[in-house]
């Protein structure tokens, strides 16, 4: 069945839902929005963005500093052992560095700016210590996490993927898991529609399995910065990312 739509849902399980491991980890380490305002000069700030340049006549404060979150790229947040443990903006990445919280090991290239200087956005950072992470045992299953698996491409025909079906219909029996979920093309998932592979001759090119290793949840949300995937292939992407 043609399944087209991702959910808002696939990136609060990398970027972090409150309550998710990953947020109460940050939020602990940064106690509040007005560490930032209390860092930085209290003078103009220009926020670089994809369409110029956006200038803030105020400090950056804990009123302030959430209406400019939109405005920030991501970071992808390390423990202490380089273990991946989720995405966070570049405002709160950079709150944990300058808090010496943690260390930027990627730049992001981004520069935020004030009358006194300027400072670097990270695109990674560190810990600078380890924190025990309460990882779920499977891995959210997403449409942006099956194209991952199966490399973009249709399970059926190999040409590149633009939706999802199930092997077994739903209509059929099939469940929604990770063993039943692949990556097909339009034109695949057209012809399939409800039918069984055997009622058309068909065979998968690889067996549809759940994918194993922590990077996962990062990599499912199909928004990956080039300058993450060095520190994710080790963590059980390398085949997704090759």
């Amino acid at each position: 069945m043609l399944d087209e739509g991702g959910t808002d849902q696939d990136d609060q399980d990398a970027q972090g839902s409150p309550g998710h491991p990953i947020q109460e980890v940050t939020h602990s380490l940064i106690h509040s929005d007005k560490t930032l305002s209390k860092s930085l000069p209290k003078c103009p700030i220009q926020i670089p963005t994809r369409s110029g340049v956006l200038v803030q006549d105020k400090p950056i404060g804990a009123s302030q500093a959430l209406d400019r979150e939109r405005y920030m790229s991501r970071t992808l947040v390390l423990n202490a052992t380089y273990e991946p443990l989720g995405v966070i903006t570049d405002r709160r990445a950079l709150i944990l560095v300058l808090n010496h919280r943690a260390v930027m090991v990627e730049d992001s290239g981004e520069i935020l700016r004030f009358a006194g200087g300027q400072v670097s956005l990270p695109a990674v950072v560190r810990l600078t210590k380890f924190v025990r992470i309460p990882y779920r045992h499977s891995v959210p299953l997403s449409r942006r996490a099956i194209f991952a698996r199966d490399g973009g491409r249709c399970v059926y025909c190999a040409a590149p993927a633009t939706s999802i079906d199930h092997v077994i219909p739903r209509s059929r029996g099939g469940g929604h898991n990770w063993e039943n979920v692949v990556s097909a093309c339009h034109k695949c998932n057209h012809v399939k529609a409800d039918k069984h592979l055997k009622e058309l001759g068909w065979r998968l090119r690889t067996l549809p399995r759940e994918p194993v290793g922590a990077a996962w949840r990062i990599l499912g949300t199909g928004r990956t910065d080039h300058r993450w995937l060095p520190y994710l292939q080790p963590f059980g992407v390398a085949a997704a990312t090759a």
